[in-house]
């Protein structure tokens, strides 16, 4: 009888030590799994995207045919902020476009001055343009003194209506694509330059422009790279009232190289960003 109180205690107290050694592995056995899930959809989406660039789906944004059956090409102006946007946001968009021969411009309101390299960031943007297959003549970049660089300084938006209407003019462009009223980061001269061309939308109704706007989403789906096209991908099946397109970067590798010409700008955390944003892969376009 005593003996095996004995064993019964000597199991309870083996029991008590042993239980966060049991713990211990089953929460890293959670870890592991929920880790390799992450990595296997990870790959999983670069594998979509990397065959989709080989495959090259004709997608229905901009896709219309001529009589005679070819795409009818399209004047195209991203209107963006700062030298950069254009590598950081947009490249799934410029990519689609300059592969179906679309003709693209590019009006940059400001030089990025906030930090003093203003004229280095200017030439790095033609030069990352030139990676983005867009010609240095079809690249403008201003520095208006009203349209500084910088947190807290408000672009009012007939000024950017006035500028964005020049360019159309003097390109005869005949869509235009740029932020939405967030800006994606929620910089304040994003949003800014969406508003300016919202002024010129409503003052220019007689005026046969399309406009698209970048849609922006949660910081969940923002840094899930390229996971995010399968959620991006359900947007326009989700949007009934609303005319919405997801594109697809089909070439990503375009994204690092065009990103890398803004030296200047490329830091470690911008190095990340570009690896970990939804926007190095994907881009939902909403028709403004």
């Amino acid at each position: 009888m005593y003996l095996g109180t004995v064993g019964i205690g000597l199991d309870s107290y083996d029991n008590v030590f042993n239980a966060p050694y049991h713990a211990m592995v089953h929460a890293r056995m959670a870890w592991f799994l929920i880790v390799s899930s992450v990595i296997v959809l990870w790959v999983a989406s670069l594998f979509k995207i990397i065959h989709g660039s080989y495959s090259l789906p004709k997608g229905t944004f901009l896709n219309n045919l001529k009589n005679g059956g070819s795409v009818n090409k399209r004047n195209v102006l991203f209107v963006v902020a700062h030298p950069d946007d254009e590598s950081m946001f947009f490249t799934p968009t410029i990519n689609y476009l300059t592969v179906r021969g679309h003709n693209v411009h590019i009006l940059c309101l400001s030089i990025g001055d906030a930090d003093g390299k203003g004229i280095t960031r200017k030439e790095e943007l033609y030069q990352a343009s030139a990676i983005l297959k867009v010609p240095h003549q079809q690249v403008s970049v201003l520095d208006h003194p009203n349209l500084q660089d910088g947190f807290g300084k408000v672009w009012n938006d007939s000024i950017l209506a006035n500028i964005i209407e020049e360019e159309i003019t003097r390109n005869n462009i005949d869509l235009i694509i740029t932020f939405d009223n967030y800006g994606v980061s929620g910089h304040c001269n994003h949003h800014d330059v969406h508003y300016g061309v919202r002024k010129l939308l409503q003052a220019s109704s007689q005026r046969k422009i399309e406009a698209w706007e970048l849609v922006s989403t949660n910081i969940f789906r923002k840094y899930s790279g390229p996971v995010d096209i399968w959620l991006s991908s359900l947007n326009p099946m989700q949007s009934s009232h609303e005319v919405v397109h997801c594109l697809l970067n089909e070439q990503p590798r375009k994204s690092f190289l065009a990103m890398a010409q803004h030296s200047s700008q490329w830091v470690w955390f911008r190095k990340l960003f570009v690896a970990f944003s939804s926007y190095t892969y994907v881009n939902t376009l909403k028709k403004m």
